[in-house]
């Protein structure tokens, strides 16, 4: 009789019993040791078990035990949950794989949990505001994987974040497997048109049979012309066949595109159908969302919730619209593309164009901002400006009015791609793309779930000021909604061998008395493509360009650094001129870390000798911010300079909100021989480091996050670990130790950094990539099961039951703050905020 074969969680339960049975006593004594931290944080962090590990190992004098095979199952821990005498393990031997268990310390025995087991045990032990247990076990659990079943996902860690390759290559085999499959196809491209007119197959065309056959003759009709010919020159003969514009722009490209078709059709191959996807003419009229914060071009930088996501989108907007019209020129169409930015419209604009419906962009033809107001319950605008984190209350109706905007602005048509920033506006991209039924596309930058330790469990707690459980449900729904994510760096994705990604840790969690999560997010789907941004090079160039250089505004960036003006716009002067400067320049919150910066370079006696410490970030005033993060932050600076006596050694500027004097300023410090620095807790990708290595500036950057991916350690830059100060401020001296004994090693560290971005960070490759990414997802979503159909259905009760419920929470919290502060009763204001019992239509629920 065969035995059963043991499932592998089976046999990895086994594989960790045997590993303690061999250092059973010692491995207790951590564990017991791990119970005793958890008496005041029941949640702990992997370094806990860990260290305490080493700890027993050094003691009792057992050195093999950082190298037995314990020691390796602790090296993939993620999470370790406690009670009064078990410990809970979340290991996570490889990218997107988890395993969970219990020990308990008197027996040892090693015990598996499923996902719903392992949150509830982390919800009654780590929660702080304790639920019945009846509540417990019928409490909601978003479980998504059911509706992944039948659908393509990789297996391989490597195909993480190059989706569309996976999916052409799944796809065109199973697709095409037999004739009857090619129909499909066919409607697609009778689907294409433009502001009503039919492009590349006419309407004499009607099946699938006719269009081989009208193909065939065009060939043949074009196959001795001069292929440089244009084909308006033949573009007549070509109309009688059925063939529309389209196909491309002169005799050889129609004609090299109709071979394509014809390979597909033949033998088809994952490499043809993305390159014949790629030419088709499709995807000029985007919308991209972007609801919070200060939108505009200038004097915004630097506002609350205005900084790199700004300059991101317009940097991305430019580089599409060159893309889209290099696009055009080659279909052989004359068609002007549309791009809109949607924000918020903000009558109390503060100095900015915030308060103009309608603004062109500079450096396009085709592109402009379209502002539409929040509107409280009764119409009114709301005029202020406020937090991302209470903007929720006003979404839906944004998109609704919003949705009406956007038709006008596009002559009555609806855009081929809508494209979310950040979790606002990927919510409201969730709902007009439902609403509109075309191709979605999520851009994160940054999910604040990963930002904040033990946000889920704790929610409660941070509810009030944050906004989470309203936060993190939106992420999940705009995630799973949408036809394709673009990040900026695997680790945004599935993070690194150690760690998880910012994606990987929505696969699992959970909102005690809310809801748990058992599968939000698989980081195998194909859904997942990296695409990875770059700086404005007309603004930051190499130092070493002098034709380019900006000298003119030297006199004042050498007033911004070395002058001796204060409050309001700076703190603090340099006394020594011939030192290099290391720079950093932020907003002023705790995960960018600016502080921490400060607090290295004051605790560092040699890097003060070296250096001197420029830092551009937020305002100097307390009282000129209304953001408590930021006025926090603020207050730490001033302690820091007062407690460590940094005059003369640091100057702290307010944020520079003129981008052509920022990419000056950083080729001016370039020229001093200093370095740029990014000391961020978390940083999804870093366009900060892309900006200072395009101007040849040597840069320090976290290696938590997208900058470990961006610089070649020792090489193009260095990382930095923030939560290890010490070691980041030495790497610093020595750096600068090396440079004061020979200048090269500061040339070549600057050479490198300009390399690695021409080879991996330029807006032209990212504009490429983004529009064949465009075409490739509206075809399969077109043509197979990709529009998710039952995952959409299943989303959209979710959002009925669960979302709207904590968009009103977020309202009626919001009016009992405005209720403390003197302005009217909680039901005054809560009817005064917004209406969220709408749009039904517009949010497809």
């Amino acid at each position: 009789m065969v035995a059963a074969q043991k499932s592998p969680e089976l046999e990895a339960q086994e594989d960790l019993q045997r590993a303690i049975s061999e250092h059973k006593l010692a491995i207790q004594t951590a564990l017991r040791r791990v119970l005793e931290e958890g008496k005041a944080e029941a949640v702990l962090k992997p370094h806990v078990i860990q260290d305490a590990l080493a700890d027993v190992a050094k003691e009792q004098n057992i050195p093999e035990l950082l190298n037995a095979p314990i020691a390796k199952h602790l090296s993939h821990c993620q999470e370790v949950i406690t009670n009064a005498t078990c410990v809970a393990l979340s290991l996570r031997p490889t990218y997107g794989k988890f395993l969970r268990y219990r020990i308990c310390t008197d027996a040892m025995k090693v015990e598996f949990l499923d996902t719903t087991e392992f949150l509830k045990f982390k919800e009654k032990h780590a929660d702080k505001n304790p639920i019945d247990e009846n509540e417990r076990y019928w409490a909601v659990e978003l479980d998504l994987e059911p509706f992944k079943a039948h659908f393509p996902l990789m297996t391989r860690p490597s195909s993480i974040g190059d989706g569309v390759r996976f999916l052409n290559r799944h796809l065109s085999s199973r697709l095409f497997a037999s004739k009857a499959e090619f129909h499909p196809i066919f409607d697609f491209l009778s689907s294409l048109h433009s502001n009503g007119t039919r492009l590349m197959l006419g309407e004499s065309i009607t099946t699938y049979e006719e269009m081989g056959t009208a193909l065939t003759k065009a060939e043949k009709l074009l196959e001795n012309m001069d292929a440089e010919a244009p084909v308006s020159e033949v573009a007549g003969q070509l109309r009688d066949l059925g063939i529309e514009r389209g196909w491309g722009s002169t005799v050889g490209s129609t004609r090299s595109t109709m071979l394509m078709l014809g390979d597909i059709i033949q033998a088809p191959d994952p490499e043809t159908l993305q390159n014949f996807l790629g030419r088709l003419p499709i995807g000029f009229n985007v919308v991209i969302l972007s609801p919070h914060g200060f939108f505009g071009q200038a004097n915004v930088l630097g506002k609350p919730d205005t900084g790199g996501q700004i300059v991101y989108i317009l940097d991305q907007v430019r580089a599409l619209e060159r893309e889209m019209l290099k696009r055009i020129e080659e279909s052989g169409l004359e068609i002007q593309p549309q791009i809109l930015i949607v924000t918020r419209l903000i009558p109390e604009a503060q100095g900015t164009t915030c308060d103009q419906r309608i603004e062109e962009i500079n450096g396009t033809r085709y592109a402009r901002i379209l502002r539409v107001p929040f509107r409280a319950k009764d119409g009114k605008v709301v005029p202020h400006w406020m937090s991302r984190f209470d903007v929720w209350p006003y979404l839906e109706q944004f998109a609704l009015e919003a949705g009406g905007e956007i038709r006008k602005e596009l002559g009555g048509h609806k855009p081929d791609l809508i494209i979310g920033n950040y979790s606002d506006g990927n919510l409201v991209a969730t709902l007009l793309a439902y609403y509109m039924n075309v191709t979605q596309c999520t851009i994160a930058h940054a999910l604040e779930k990963t930002k904040y330790t033990n946000a889920d469990i704790h929610w409660r707690q941070m509810d009030d000021d944050y906004h989470f459980a309203a936060q993190f449900t939106a992420d999940l729904i705009a995630m799973n909604h949408t036809d394709f994510i673009i990040t900026s760096t695997f680790q945004e994705i599935a993070g690194t061998e150690e760690s998880m990604g910012q994606y990987e840790d929505h696969s699992h969690f959970t909102l005690p008395g809310l809801y748990r999560v058992i599968s939000g997010i698989n980081v195998f789907d194909p859904k997942f493509n990296i695409v990875s941004p770059g700086a404005d090079l007309d603004i930051y160039f190499p130092y070493t360009d002098s034709k380019r250089r900006l000298t003119a505004l030297h006199a004042e960036i050498e007033e911004l650094l070395y002058g001796s003006q204060e409050a309001p716009t700076a703190k603090g002067f340099l006394k020594d001129k011939g030192k290099p400067i290391i720079f950093s320049m932020a907003r002023l919150d705790h995960v960018k870390n600016l502080t921490g910066l400060a607090e290295w370079f004051a605790k560092n006696k040699r890097l003060r000798e070296l250096c001197n410490l420029v830092i551009v970030g937020g305002i100097v005033d307390p009282s000129q911010t209304t953001d408590k993060e930021e006025k926090d932050q603020c207050n730490k600076m001033h302690a820091i300079i007062k407690d460590h006596g940094l005059h003369g050694e640091f100057r702290w500027l307010v944020a520079q909100k003129d981008p052509v004097r920022n990419g000056e300023l950083y080729r001016y410090i370039a020229d001093k021989h200093g370095a740029f620095v990014q000391p961020a807790l978390y940083e999804a990708f870093g366009l900060t480091v892309v900006e200072a290595m395009s101007c040849g500036l040597p840069t320090f950057a976290t290696i938590k996050g997208g900058p470990a991916e961006i610089i070649v350690h020792k090489k193009s830059g260095f990382h930095l670990d923030p939560y290890h100060g010490e070691a980041a401020a030495e790497l610093m001296v020595e750096f600068f130790e090396d440079v004061v004994k020979d200048h090269s090693v500061w040339d070549r560290v600057s050479e490198a950094s300009l390399q690695r971005i021409k080879e991996k960070y330029t807006w032209a490759l990212y504009a490429d990539r983004l529009m064949t990414l465009t075409r490739v997802y509206s075809f399969w979503k077109f043509v197979s099961k990709l529009d998710r159909r039952e995952t959409r259905r299943y989303l959209q009760m979710f959002y009925t039951l669960m979302m709207r419920p904590l968009i009103a929470k977020v309202r009626e919290d919001e009016a009992h703050k405005t209720a403390a502060k003197g302005g009217g009763t909680p039901e005054e204001n809560a009817g005064a905020a917004t209406h969220v019992g709408g749009p039904q239509k517009a949010a497809g629920v």
